[in-house]
């Protein structure tokens, strides 16, 4: 049978089920990442299974977001020094503040091609751009995974993107990534993973590519991956990893489920325009809209070559008085070269402030825009509200753009600066692990320090035969897990006690739902949650899942789920059930009274499940459970960490 890259990677780790796509099947876990604002559940989870050492190859640990230490921030030190403490005890690497982004650090560090890598954040397909199949999951998967348990997946369909040409000069990665986003969508990727091939993808370097991959997250594609090639060894040469190369590439005639071709040479500067990754527009559209700020970081456009890109724009020039830069390297590693060699001096010396090796504005921990101003930034999502300025209007750019703008003080085609800068990038790279710390030796001997302000997990109820409930919000589509649970440096810090983080649920839609779920709750009657398409798209955070448990939610109704907000649910117990017509979804109204007469034996049998809308003349609501059998059970058990612990 002929496959390519993602079909060869996963028949080498498939554990069970038919690579149909559609169809269940299981792969083995080689290595797991979690970042701080996810980890520390992911910890707990696998805390509560009582297993003493982790069972993969290889896990990393980082701190990257949660970063600040003040009177409003001081429980992230305690959840980082659990963080580190675990990480010793348990047998998981750490990286500690300073050390980097997860993703720009695990692709210096430890990706693998060919390798199979979990992380408990949405962006984990970055390791695509070194031929390893990243997959974002929740915290949940991710304790199954250390406990040896292989993860458990429908099978994707396989989106060939064929790539021809070249680059022009001014044009980077990022335009290519948003110009996939405008044609696909920000659900045009479920239940898909995209596959790159075609000559144009042997003109793209490594960290090219890992923009590419990091970026098809926002279209809610299961992961995204490059072939492992000379490209490849080249950057493993250039980190003195050469000995983890490992040629992958795709059968000339291989089979893909369908194909977008994209000429390289015909790209030009692209923006993704408020409040969504794929409201692409031409950059011809926007020059000249005046702008206050600009960021460029992220662990989409961070790298080595971003930053001198950056630096060399703006080299011997002066930001514009009314615009603030902020750059964020991706590692030390990246920091301590462009200090080496001269680009940290361009930076600063053009008025940068530069900000520690973190995502840091990327998630509203720091850098937050004026009231109702302009940001262009290099990330990946500009969903409302996530830049830490509600009324914020965020664009994402590449870091060429980023920069032209900055010297102007409006949206700039980069092109129009005349001849592209020469930047040279060296054959070997830094190498300095210090701050990549091992497991114990003695782990005996390491004790997990566990502050009071971290609580500990605790199992779901089983699902009753029967269930009463009321509507407790009704939203509209592509409703954000950071909508949900918003980010920042309010809530994140809260991220280790989910009954002080469920107090801000839809904080930002809805200023009643918690007061409103209280209500519910003392007279007891459980909740559900109703909305339209692609219910839960963005980060993996299973907070977003953990906390509307936590004040009693036991279903959500929507017209479709994103594809790592779905697992979370079913994880911690709660029915993702669909309408049984598409188009339907205002059948059901807050405050409407919902009965499920037959649950349990519905979940149990099938598809079909039957709702009374008791609020309604007890109009019968036909709904559909689209879950594997699987899934069923631990539906039924009241989530995975009771199925988990019964094995």
């Amino acid at each position: 049978m002929k496959m390519g890259v993602a079909e060869k990677i996963i028949r080498s780790h498939l554990v069970s089920g038919r690579m149909k796509p559609g169809e269940e099947i299981s792969i083995s876990v080689d290595q797991t990442l979690t970042q701080d604002a996810t980890g520390t559940l992911a910890y707990l989870e696998f805390e509560a299974l009582g297993i003493d050492r982790v069972r993969t190859a290889l896990s990393v640990s980082y701190v990257d977001h949660n970063t600040l230490r003040n009177d409003t921030g001081y429980k992230n030190a305690a959840d980082h020094i659990f963080l580190e403490t675990f990480a010793a005890r348990h047998g998981i690497y750490f990286s500690p503040i300073g050390n980097g982004i997860c993703h720009q650090v695990h692709l210096e560090r430890f990706g693998r091609p060919g390798g199979v890598l979990l992380g408990s954040d949405s962006h984990t397909p970055t390791a695509g751009g070194l031929g390893m199949l990243g997959i974002g999951v929740g915290g949940m998967d991710i304790a199954a995974a250390l406990a040896g348990e292989p993860y458990r997946l429908l099978m994707p369909e396989i989106f060939r993107i064929s790539l021809e040409g070249e680059l022009p000069s001014w044009i980077s990665a990022k335009d290519l990534a948003l110009l996939i986003l405008k044609k696909m969508t920000v659900k045009g990727g479920v239940g898909k993973i995209l596959e790159y091939t075609g000559l144009g993808v042997l003109s793209l370097s490594v960290t090219q590519r890992a923009t590419v991959a990091n970026m098809g997250t926002e279209t809610g594609a299961t992961s995204s991956v490059f072939p492992s090639d000379r490209r490849t060894v080249d950057f493993l040469r250039a980190q003195k990893r050469e000995g983890d190369f490992r040629e992958i590439t795709a059968d000339l005639d291989a089979v893909y489920s369908d194909e977008l071709s994209v000429d390289l040479s015909s790209l030009e500067p692209l923006v993704a325009c408020p409040h969504s990754p794929d409201n692409v527009r031409k950059i011809g559209d926007l020059a000249g809209k005046k702008i206050n700020q600009v960021c460029i970081g992220s662990c989409t456009n961070s790298s080595l070559r971003d930053l001198m890109i950056a630096a060399a724009i703006l080299r011997g020039k002066k930001v514009h008085p009314e615009v603030e830069l902020i750059i964020s390297p991706g590692s030390r590693q990246v920091f301590n070269m462009i200090s080496g060699n001269g680009s940290l001096t361009d930076i600063i010396s053009a008025g940068a402030i530069v900000l520690e090796n973190a995502c840091g504005p990327c998630i509203g921990i720091t850098g937050a825009p004026p009231p109702g101003g302009v940001s262009l930034r290099t990330y990946n999502r500009n969903f409302q509200g996530r830049s830490g300025t509600w009324d914020a209007e965020v664009f994402l750019v590449s870091p060429a753009v980023a920069a032209a703008s900055a010297l102007s003080g409006s949206i700039t085609d980069p092109r129009s600066l005349g001849r592209f800068p020469r930047i040279s990038i060296p054959e070997t790279y830094d190498i300095d692990d210090t701050l990549i710390i091992k497991p114990a030796v003695d782990p005996e001997e390491i004790s997990v320090i566990k502050d009071a302000s971290i609580s500990s997990i605790q199992p779901g109820e089983t699902l009753p035969d029967a269930l009463r409930a009321s509507v407790w919000i009704s939203l509209g589509d592509n409703i954000t897990t950071d909508a949900i649970i918003p980010a920042g440096p309010e809530v994140l810090p809260l991220r280790s006690n989910i009954g002080r983080l469920s107090q801000h649920i839809f904080r930002d839609l809805d200023k009643d739902f918690v007061k409103r779920a209280r209500r519910e709750r003392k007279a007891s009657r459980w909740g559900i949650i109703t909305a339209g398409e692609n219910y839960g798209q963005g980060s993996s955070r299973e907070h977003a899942a953990l906390a509307p448990r936590f004040v009693g939610v036991r279903a959500v109704i929507a017209r479709s789920f994103a594809r790592i907000h779905k697992a979370n649910l079913i994880n911690f117990g709660i029915l993702p059930i669909v309408y049984e017509s598409p188009g339907e979804n205002s059948v059901f109204g807050i405050g409407d009274e919902i009965a499920f007469p037959r649950l349990r034996k519905e979940v149990r049998a099938g598809d079909k499940i039957i709702a009374r809308n008791i609020s309604r003349g007890n109009n019968e609501v036909p709904l559909r459970l689209s879950v594997t059998a699987r899934e069923r059970k631990i539906l039924i058990a009241g989530g995975l960490l009771n199925v988990l612990k019964e094995c």
